[in-house]
């Protein structure tokens, strides 16, 4: 019996329940992947994140239980870099922004947008990075 191994490819990169798996374990493709289902999710409700007639906590209620868990998932299998913990944050920041809108400074007497510390304070739950480690398979 012949042994040929011709007749087999190597497969670069394989979606598998949209997960991008790679033969690196890069995730980089993935999490930009997760990033852009993430802003179509964003965007479809914009409205309801800038409206002046839901409050904040119903607004973070709608990022927690629609945005979230587009952006999310799959993180299992995440071993997250800075490059990718950075874009994570500044998704999650824009979010926010738009959920809590901007501050008037009391100095300039301008509005302007939050400052991150702001952002983290005014959240008050875990960032998206903290949400990932408790769920990654070990």
């Amino acid at each position: 019996m012949k042994n040929d191994n011709s007749s087999f490819e190597r497969v670069e990169e394989f979606n598998y329940l949209e997960i991008t798996l790679t033969n690196q374990n890069s995730i980089q493709e993935e999490i930009k992947s997760r990033l852009k289902s993430g802003n179509a999710c964003y965007h479809s409700v914009q409205n309801l994140l800038s409206s002046r007639l839901l409050s904040k906590n119903l607004k973070i209620k709608v990022y927690k239980i629609i945005i979230l868990p587009v952006v999310l998932y799959g993180c299992e299998t995440w071993s997250l870099t800075l490059r990718e913990k950075r874009k994570l944050r500044v998704f999650e920041n824009r979010v926010l922004r738009r959920i809590f809108g901007p501050k008037r400074d009391k100095e300039t007497e301008e509005w302007r947008k939050l400052h991150n510390k702001e952002l983290n304070f005014m959240y008050c739950s875990s960032n998206i990075v903290r949400m990932i480690k408790p769920r990654r398979i070990r």
